[in-house]
């Protein structure tokens, strides 16, 4: 499976050419706050991808990253609730962040609409989650993952689509 034309262990192995083992997850540094869910949401944009994609079941998806043990050094609960949750509603997560857009759903790079789909579903149903951070992480993963300016492009996205899902809490951040 390829993200931008290169898995996440491709990601890691060009990284260090080190190591050989295509199934890890790139390296954190060390003690990173969160270091957990932002792995966690590292394979679940791998994995949503994979399945828009190829539309593996999502049983036999987490089988395959179970035993591929990409699911080692991670929030596993957090990452099956994001895979789940994107892939059960995918319609109305899309439905949240349509009408930011410049085009079609469809026309949209894969990777880019995985983490739309991923950030909206934690915007909408992730409410200890703080809309800023939610933004933010999925800004950083666009940069990973994405096109050159990719990031920019979801930025923008995730920032109109918060006013909406969080009216409230977008409107204090913007008073204070």
């Amino acid at each position: 499976m390829a993200i931008r034309d290169q898995s996440l262990g491709d990601a890691a192995d060009n990284a260090d050419n080190a190591d050989n083992d295509d199934d890890q997850l790139p390296e954190l540094p060390p003690k990173m706050p969160g270091g957990a869910r932002i792995r966690a949401r590292m394979a679940a944009v791998q994995a949503i991808y994979q399945w828009r994609m190829s539309g593996t079941d999502i049983g036999a998806l987490l089988s395959q990253f179970r035993q591929a043990g990409r699911l080692s050094n991670l929030d596993r609960d957090y990452f099956e609730m994001l895979l789940r949750g994107v892939v059960y509603d995918v319609s109305g997560l899309e439905q949240a962040f349509d009408t930011h857009l410049s085009r079609p759903a469809v026309q949209l790079d894969p990777v880019e609409y995985a983490i739309l789909l991923l950030a909206t579903y934690e915007l909408r149903e992730c409410m200890e989650i703080p809309f800023a951070a939610v933004i933010n992480e999925a800004t950083n993963l666009a940069k990973i993952f994405g096109a050159t300016d990719g990031h920019r492009f979801v930025n923008g996205v995730l920032d109109a689509t918060a006013k909406d899902l969080r009216p409230t809490e977008t409107s204090r951040s913007r008073r204070g």
